[in-house]
């Protein structure tokens, strides 16, 4: 088993639990108070400088090592999760039909549901097909604080 280290970091948005075992991050989620820090890897301090930078809109990709713990398929999920560029939005309908299988859509956003590793393995992004927004672990107000947040930060890019 992995010894997993787990540090916060203060955004805008509340308290983020950043965890990290020897191969990458593997946690990244909204909590309500920090607990106490661990051991710190030094990926965890680059994590936060990234958090940094993509909170002042200077980053819309993050270049980290992550060790996302599901099954094949969740990971399958998660990995078209990272394909969807900052500041735009699919739906879950989107995600099945880039696995191959529309009849996957719950199962997919089972699997988008489960994923710890939030922000960086952009879950925030997925939508209803009908543009509604449904369901985030760190509560609907931070998805639309966050997909408010890239929206504004890619249309200034442009001017």
């Amino acid at each position: 088993m992995n010894h997993t280290a787990e540090i916060y970091y203060h955004s805008p948005i509340g308290i983020i639990e950043i965890k990290a075992n020897e191969k990458g991050i593997c946690g990244l989620n909204f909590v309500e108070k920090e607990g106490n820090n661990g051991s710190i890897y030094q990926l965890m301090d680059t994590c936060m400088f990234q958090l940094d930078e993509y909170f002042k809109g200077t980053r819309t990709t993050f270049d980290l090592a992550l060790s996302p713990e599901g099954t094949d398929f969740q990971n399958r999920v998660w990995q078209e999760l990272l394909k969807i560029p900052y500041g735009k939005t699919v739906s879950y309908l989107d995600i099945a039909h880039s696995l191959g299988d529309r009849n996957k859509i719950r199962a997919v956003g089972n699997a988008n549901g489960k994923n710890k590793i939030s922000i960086i393995i952009p879950c925030h992004r997925v939508i209803g097909s009908n543009n509604a927004l449904t369901g985030y672990a760190g509560g609907l107000w931070r998805k639309r604080w966050l997909l408010d947040f890239e929206s504004r930060t890619k249309q200034g890019e442009l001017f």
